[in-house]
C-alpha cells in the first residue's frame, strides 16, 4: 500500500518525466504567445466583477469537468463553472465522481467556501450591453455671439471655435478575462495502469455577456508491458444563453506524441423546466433542470485503447430535482457508439439529503455493452455491470481559510453475475489563498472495477486538484 500511496507524488517510470519535460518544451511557444497576447491586452481589459451567472453544472459552473459529491452540491446550490465532464469510468459513477460534460476524463469539480449568491434578478444582469448608458453632460454653449461686418451685415469669421466634445460614456471591452482554472489528475491501480492529467483553462467574457474558454495542457497514459504515450489536447470552447436556455459548444484537437491527431468536440443544451424557487436567506428550495448532451472524441481510457485509435460518440440527458432544500436528486443517461462496431448503455442515478454539515446519499450505476471487446479493444466493455452503495459524508469549516469533505461509500457490485463489495473513501480540502485564488486538493481510494481482473480484487488510488484564479 505505501509504495501505492508514494506514487501518487512521482511516477515510477523515468519515462514519464522525459515525456513531461518534452511536452512542456512543445508547449512553451504557445504559452510564450498566449502571456504575450494577455500582456499586450490588459490595457484593453478591464478586471471584471466575479458574476455568479446561475446555472446548473456541471459546471453548474466553473472541463466537469468527473457529477462527484462536488458536482451534486453544486446542482443543488446552482453554481457556475466553465464545464463538467462525463466519465465513462464505472469507479467513478460508484463513487459519485461524475462529471457530465467531457466525455471520458474524470475531473472532480471544485466546491467552494460560504454560501454563493444565486440567482440575480435576470439573466440579462449580465449582459453589459443592455445596461443604461451613463448620462451625458450638455454640450459646450458660446458665450458671445460671432463678429459681423458693419457694412455688409453678414458674419465676418467666427473668432473662437467651440472646444472639441468628448464623450463621458465608458467603453465596454470585447473581452475580459475572466478565471484561468488548472486542473490535476492522477490515477494509478494495482494492475500496473497510470494516467495524468494537467489541464489549464482560460475563461474570457465577452461583451455581450457570452463566455469563451480555451483548454489545453498534458497528459500522460501508462501500462504495464506496453510503451507510454503523452497527449497534448487543444479545445476552444463557447457559451451563451436564449433566454433562459444555456447553449455551450467545444471543438477541438488531442495530439498524440506517436499516434496521429485526432478531432473532439461536444454540445451542451440546459434549461429549467420550473421556475427556481429561493428563500429569503438565498437558499435553494426547489428547482427542476433538463440538459441534452453529445460528445465526440478518443476514449482516453489506457495506453491499449488510444493504440487503437478507439473513438466514441456518446449522448444522452441529465436531470436536476432540488425536492426541497435538503434534498436533490441526479439521474444521468448516456447512449454510446464506438468506432469498432461497439456499444453501450449508461445510467447514473444518487438522491441525497443533508443534515447541516452530514448528508447521506444512494447511488445507483448501470453499464451494459453490446458485445466484450476489452481483450481487442482495450476498453473495460462488461455485459451487465451494476454498482449501488450508500454514502455517508461530512463537510464544514476547519478555519476560516479551510474547508474539508469526507465521505465514505459503501455497497455492492456485480460483474457478470457475481457479486463483491464495493467501497470508496474520499477526502478533499479547499484552501483559499486570497479573495480570488482557490485550491484543491483531494485523494480516494476505491475498489470498484474499470477493467477485468478474474479472481483477483482490485484497487485505485487517485489525488486530484485544482487552481482556481479569478480576474
Amino acid at each position: 500500500m505505501a509504495d501505492s500511496f508514494r506514487r501518487y507524488f512521482f511516477v515510477s517510470r523515468s519515462s514519464l518525466y522525459t515525456e513531461f519535460i518534452l511536452g512542456c518544451l512543445q508547449m512553451k511557444l504557445g504559452l510564450i504567445c498566449s502571456v504575450g497576447i494577455w500582456i499586450l491586452s490588459e490595457a484593453k481589459l478591464q478586471a471584471a466583477q466575479a458574476h455568479q451567472n446561475w446555472k446548473l453544472s456541471s459546471e453548474l459552473t466553473e472541463r466537469v469537468t468527473t457529477v462527484n459529491p462536488e458536482s451534486v452540491e453544486q446542482y443543488s446550490k446552482l453554481t457556475t463553472h466553465r464545464e463538467v465532464r462525463v466519465s465513462t469510468r464505472a469507479s467513478d459513477f460508484a463513487k459519485g465522481e461524475l462529471n457530465f460534460d467531457d466525455l471520458e476524463l474524470s475531473r472532480p469539480l471544485p466546491y467552494r467556501l460560504g454560501p454563493i449568491p444565486i440567482l440575480m434578478a435576470a439573466p440579462e444582469n449580465f449582459n453589459p450591453d443592455l445596461r443604461l448608458p451613463p448620462v451625458l453632460p450638455e454640450p459646450p454653449q458660446n458665450s458671445s455671439p460671432p463678429k459681423t461686418s458693419t457694412e455688409s451685415g453678414k458674419p465676418d469669421a467666427v473668432l473662437e471655435s467651440s472646444p472639441p466634445k468628448t464623450s463621458t460614456e465608458p467603453r465596454t471591452p470585447d473581452a475580459v478575462l475572466e478565471s484561468i482554472d488548472t486542473d490535476y489528475h492522477y490515477e494509478s491501480d494495482n494492475f500496473g495502469q497510470t494516467n495524468f492529467f494537467l489541464e489549464p483553462t482560460i475563461q474570457f467574457r465577452l461583451s455581450n455577456g457570452n463566455k469563451i474558454f480555451f483548454r489545453t495542457g498534458f497528459n500522460y497514459f501508462g501500462q504495464r508491458g506496453v510503451e507510454s504515450i503523452t497527449n497534448f489536447p487543444l479545445q476552444i470552447g463557447w457559451q451563451g444563453k436564449i433566454g433562459q436556455v444555456t447553449l455551450q459548444t467545444a471543438a477541438g484537437v488531442d495530439m498524440f506524441n506517436r499516434l496521429p491527431t485526432a478531432i473532439n468536440l461536444n454540445a451542451k443544451v440546459e434549461a429549467p423546466i420550473s421556475p427556481p424557487q429561493v428563500s429569503t436567506s438565498g437558499q435553494l428550495l426547489s428547482a427542476v433542470v433538463l440538459s441534452g448532451n453529445l460528445e465526440q472524441g478518443p476514449y482516453k481510457s489506457n495506453v491499449r485503447t488510444l493504440e487503437n485509435q478507439i473513438t466514441a460518440w456518446r449522448f444522452g440527458p441529465d436531470l436536476f430535482w432540488q425536492i426541497d432544500r435538503n434534498t436533490s436528486l441526479f439521474s444521468s443517461l448516456r447512449l454510446g457508439n464506438y468506432n469498432d462496431g461497439n456499444s453501450d448503455v449508461q445510467s447514473f442515478s444518487r438522491l441525497e439529503r443533508k443534515f447541516g454539515q452530514f448528508s447521506l446519499a444512494a447511488n445507483l450505476f448501470t453499464w451494459s455493452f453490446d458485445r466484450d471487446l476489452e481483450r481487442t479493444s482495450g476498453y473495460f466493455s462488461p455485459p451487465d455491470f451494476l454498482v449501488y452503495n450508500g454514502e455517508v459524508a461530512w463537510e464544514g469549516d476547519i478555519a476560516n481559510f479551510l474547508r474539508c469533505r469526507l465521505a465514505a461509500n459503501l455497497g455492492r457490485q456485480r460483474l457478470k453475475g457475481e457479486f463483491d463489495n464495493a467501497n470508496t473513501y474520499q477526502t478533499r480540502c479547499t484552501v483559499k489563498l486570497s479573495p480570488n485564488i482557490e485550491a484543491d486538493l483531494g485523494y480516494s481510494f476505491s475498489n470498484v472495477r474499470n477493467q477485468e481482473t478474474g479472481g483477483s480484487s482490485y484497487g485505485s488510488n487517485s489525488l486530484t486538484g485544482q487552481l482556481r484564479v479569478k480576474f
